[in-house]
């Protein structure tokens, strides 16, 4: 979730894209209040809705996300993919993974859902698959790691998208606090990283947090 409205964009730009969008209503916005009450890092409305546009522009069928929490994104994910999808997600939180599993079963979807119990680094190797969509939302220091692990296992034409890659707008300018330091010099590594890959065409999206979006070209 973004810091505040205006950390990327104009507050006036930013409130006008705000009011777009119809209110969240249902499970959805129960777990929006319940990420706000509980400072539970899930994704900005506008990338929740840019991930399930991408899994359902690009047909997908297999999904590895790095970073599930309460499932938010996974059941956007779901919605933009046909009812045989399945979503992988790696989360090393046993309370995210219970709070996350009464989610799904209430959303219907728990059957197209794969929980990894553990952290990324440590499962991502263990995996062998192929996906058509990476999604990275979980540790800032490890987007690079994240990105060269998964890399082998998206198929040609894959679509990777990483979360948070403006980092308040700090990753372009003053760092706010010393705690915010070894983040946003790693996420402004990660950025150089992603748009010079020779594997992938990308760029930064200035949305939400920021979106960093390439397409596996070789």
């Amino acid at each position: 979730m973004k810091a505040r409205i205006d950390a990327i964009i104009q507050r006036n730009q930013a409130e006008y894209l705000e009011r777009l969008h119809p209110p969240s209503v249902g499970l959805i916005a129960e777990m929006e209040e319940y990420a706000a009450q509980h400072r539970v890092p899930i994704a900005d409305r506008e990338v929740a809705l840019f991930l399930e546009i991408t899994a359902r522009a690009i047909s997908a069928r297999r999904v590895l996300e790095i970073g599930m929490a309460i499932g938010y994104s996974v059941i956007h994910l779901l919605q933009g993919m046909n009812d045989d999808g399945l979503v992988v997600t790696i989360e090393p939180s046993e309370e995210m993974i219970a709070r996350a599993q009464d989610y799904f079963s209430r959303a219907g979807v728990g059957g197209r859902v794969r929980i990894e119990r553990g952290k990324a680094l440590d499962v991502i190797p263990g995996l062998d698959e192929t996906f058509d969509l990476v999604y990275l939302d979980a540790v800032k220091e490890e987007y690079t790691d994240y990105l060269e692990n998964c890399l082998p296992l998206l198929r040609i034409g894959g679509v990777v998208i990483a979360d948070n890659v403006l980092w308040g707008g700090q990753v372009a300018g003053e760092i706010r606090s010393p705690d915010q330091t070894a983040s946003t010099e790693a996420l402004r590594l990660f950025n150089q990283h992603l748009i010079h890959h020779p594997q992938l065409r990308a760029e930064v999206l200035s949305f939400g947090d920021g979106i960093a979006y390439g397409v596996k070209i070789k």
